[in-house]
């Protein structure tokens, strides 16, 4: 299967939410790596050291919900980078796994949903099902439960319209999505990144114009100007 093949990708989410864990912490590596990182290689050896620290915080506290959800989106990250089936298919099971043990955190349920999406956007619906058991409305249902989780904040609507938008430009639930990310609260720096991300989207939306629209969707989601080039 072919590099870049995970274009939003379960990673999609988990790197966004709060307030910076610390110096050099999982998320803030994965945030690097997300929307900072230009370059293929360097993204990758910061997606493994993320993996690696979380894996370490995980053995020395196996209860640490924080370092469990970075470790999840490393793995998906590295599929997304690589093109590794493998990985692919660990990232899903751990992250249905995480969804399980807490289904009401809205990150752990965007991040199941993204991985859905992305496998099926990147290989369409029958293969992906086939290949690494994507499912569309699994997909959609746990990005929809993870904005109704989410609250008054920004970042759970404008990565849901982000995620559905670049599966399908003329998705009619698009719109109010990014509508809601910009009246949406911003408690963090993700937070406004993804409204700033939501407003510079909805011109296009707007004028109904469907190719810039996906494009463009693709390109904000995390390592979306990696793997996207």
């Amino acid at each position: 299967m072919r590099t870049g093949m995970w274009a939003a990708l379960a990673g999609t989410v988990a790197i966004l939410s709060s307030a910076a864990v610390g110096a050099q912490s999982p998320r803030d590596l994965l945030t690097q790596a997300s929307f900072v990182d230009r370059d293929r290689v360097v993204a990758l050896r910061r997606v493994t050291q993320a993996q690696t620290v979380a894996t370490t915080q995980l053995q020395r506290a196996p209860g640490d919900r924080e370092a469990a959800l970075m470790q999840a989106t490393a793995l998906g990250y590295r599929a997304k980078l690589t093109g590794s089936r493998s990985d692919a298919i660990a990232a899903r099971k751990a992250m249905e796994l995480l969804v399980a043990r807490i289904p009401s955190d809205p990150e752990r349920q965007m991040l199941l949903g993204a991985w859905h999406t992305g496998a099926i956007d990147k290989l369409g619906r029958l293969v992906a099902r086939a290949a690494l058991g994507a499912n569309k409305a699994a997909g959609l249902a746990a990005i929809d439960r993870g904005v109704a989780l989410g609250g008054t904040r920004a970042m759970f609507p404008a990565l849901a319209a982000m995620l559905r938008l670049g599966l399908d430009p003329a998705d009619p639930r698009g719109r109010p999505l990014l509508e809601a990310a910009i009246r949406g609260a911003t408690p963090t720096a993700m937070d406004r990144r993804l409204q700033r991300s939501a407003a510079a989207m909805l011109p296009s939306v707007r004028a109904g114009d469907r190719n810039a629209t996906r494009k463009l969707a693709k390109a904000l989601l995390p390592l979306g100007a990696i793997v996207e080039d």
